[in-house]
């Protein structure tokens, strides 16, 4: 019965209107949970509405508000972001698809799975390399698309310098940004890094020589446009090398500093900076791995890739051509239209916003394979349709400001400073507000650190804590996730949940009743900044 039943669904084509057929259909589906790939050959989509995560589904019960840090309303009209979705926070919008919640997964025990699987193996598992074999097998495949070219990546911190740039000559610089709450937190399964990439110009002079100063000091007018400052620091470049006073002494020397220009140097000298706003060309690499456990129990990055997800800037956009975009959308939305996109085949999808989008995630063996387009559908969700990135991203505008900023992710090095215009610090203000360490208010060990037995944050076991104190899971815990992660790459069920769950996670639901749903009283609504005071 199971198998006719997976062979129906199957066969059943994604724009089927059969009536209950179709319902029993997309039941089956919850249940059997067939693998992603087998969907997209059939030419069938599950979930309509994949760009709707899982977390927005969590129970806010008038009170608990996890969703002000990803939806946001602003008055500011040159930032480049006009989606003034802050309306979410307070209630459950979502399109007649969208009120079922299609990840299945999360709804499933798997206690006796993960109990199957050793710390040994496990460990085992997550330090095994599946990215240095990836851009051979895609030019053997005759990938049009782009091919990951980064040497030694699987080494992590290894593959850069002491400033992030990275060793192979790729150009590729790793900065040291604060985790947005709290889905990449590692209590919560996983860690990750992001790398940035300009073209070519930006690194190379009006006299046509590559130049290492000359990057970092466009890198740096890019984190000046981003955090509205008039200069920043910098690793320490040779001004006479540039050929312009950085600094504004009126001497060309050595300097740290750079100030606020209007155009980019050397041979980008043609490219305006904007704020907010990345220049054409512009690349980022973002690797999610598991949570890896190192000499002492330590926490650090695993070898080991969930995924591997890339965007390019492929068009800089005017600031009305993004207002415009983001009106398109919301009226979208209003009138309960299912959310569209572009799939540029090898190239990966088009974003809406000027942007490309492509990924690859772990197959049954472990290695990298390409994202469906479903599965790379849902990464839409957090780089177009919310309200608090900044120009489609999270990571880079909350880079720690300035030199110090420049070189792999370090939590330890990080303090829990406040949001722009918060003075209590980031992660404890989420605490504070969602009620528990991840938004289902499940993490039961975060609970236990740093939650009082009323409910209530213990602000005074925060004290002093580095990012990497706050946020960083026990070993017992590291290992558990890292198995319940290896269930679903087993399962290849990624369509239905990609979180790293063992057992149903509590105050989440399976569907959305419009009309008895609690919505979220006004004193329990906020404005937030997704970038950081760093300067506290």
């Amino acid at each position: 019965m199971k198998r006719l039943l997976l062979l129906l669904l199957l066969a059943c084509p994604p724009s089927s209107s059969a009536g209950g057929l179709s319902e029993m259909i997309e039941a089956e589906m919850m249940i059997f949970r067939p693998e992603a790939t087998a969907l997209a050959e059939a030419g069938r989509r599950y979930n309509a509405e994949a760009p709707v995560p899982p977390q927005c589904y969590t129970r806010i019960e008038g009170r608990y508000n996890p969703c002000y840090v990803c939806h946001q309303s602003n008055d500011d009209r040159t930032r480049p972001n006009f989606m003034q979705d802050g309306g979410l926070q307070a209630e459950y919008a979502f399109s007649e698809a969208g009120l079922t919640n299609h990840y299945a997964n999360l709804f499933l025990d798997r206690s006796q799975q993960v109990a199957e699987i050793s710390d040994a193996a496990i460990l085992d598992w997550i330090d095994d390399d599946n990215y240095s074999d990836l851009a051979g097998r895609l030019e053997a495949e005759g990938f049009a698309g782009w091919i990951p070219d980064i040497a030694n990546y699987e080494d992590a911190a290894a593959a850069f310098d002491e400033n992030g740039l990275a060793k192979d000559g790729s150009w590729w610089v790793a900065f040291n940004y604060k985790p947005q709450p709290s889905t990449f937190w590692p209590t919560n399964g996983s860690t990750d890094d992001v790398l940035i990439r300009l073209p070519a110009p930006f690194y190379t002079t009006e006299t046509g020589a590559q130049s290492v100063d000359l990057y970092f000091a466009n890198l740096a007018l890019i984190e000046i446009a981003f955090q509205d400052l008039d200069r920043v620091t910098l690793p320490e470049v040779d001004e006479a090398a540039i050929g312009t006073d950085l600094d504004g002494d009126g001497v060309l020397g050595r300097t740290s500093q750079i100030v606020r220009r209007a155009r980019f140097l050397g041979a980008a000298s043609g490219v305006e900076v904007r704020r907010m706003s990345y220049p054409e060309g512009t690349e980022f690499l973002h690797s999610v791995r598991y949570v890896g456990v190192g000499e002492g129990d330590r926490i650090e990055t695993a070898r080991r890739m969930k995924e591997l997800r890339y965007m390019v800037k492929t068009r800089r956009l005017s600031v009305p051509q993004i207002a415009s975009r983001y009106g398109n959308e919301r009226q979208e939305k209003i009138d309960g239209n299912l959310p569209r996109y572009v799939d540029l085949g090898d190239k990966g999808m088009d974003n809406g916003q000027g942007w490309t989008m492509l990924a690859w995630i772990e197959d049954k063996a472990g290695n990298l394979r390409r994202q469906t387009n479903e599965e790379l559908f849902f990464c839409r969700g957090c780089h177009a349709t919310v309200g608090a990135n900044i120009d489609q991203t999270w990571a880079f505008p909350r880079k720690i400001t300035g030199a110090e900023g420049w070189g792999y992710l370090d939590l330890r090095s990080q303090r829990d400073v406040p949001n722009r215009g918060e003075e209590m610090g980031e992660i404890a203000l989420y605490l504070s507000r969602a009620g528990g360490g991840d938004e289902f208010r499940s993490n039961d060990e975060m609970i236990a650190r740093w939650f009082d037995a009323d409910g209530s944050v213990n602000h005074a076991a925060l004290e002093g804590k580095t990012v990497y104190d706050l946020i960083a899971p026990s070993r017992e815990r590291a290992l558990t996730l890292n198995k319940a992660y290896r269930v679903l790459v087993a399962e290849q069920s990624f369509l239905f949940g990609r979180d790293a769950t063992v057992t149903p996670p509590r105050n989440v639901h399976s569907e959305i009743d419009e009309a008895t749903a609690p919505t979220l009283p006004p004193q329990y609504r906020y404005e937030h900044d997704i970038r950081l005071n760093w300067a506290d």
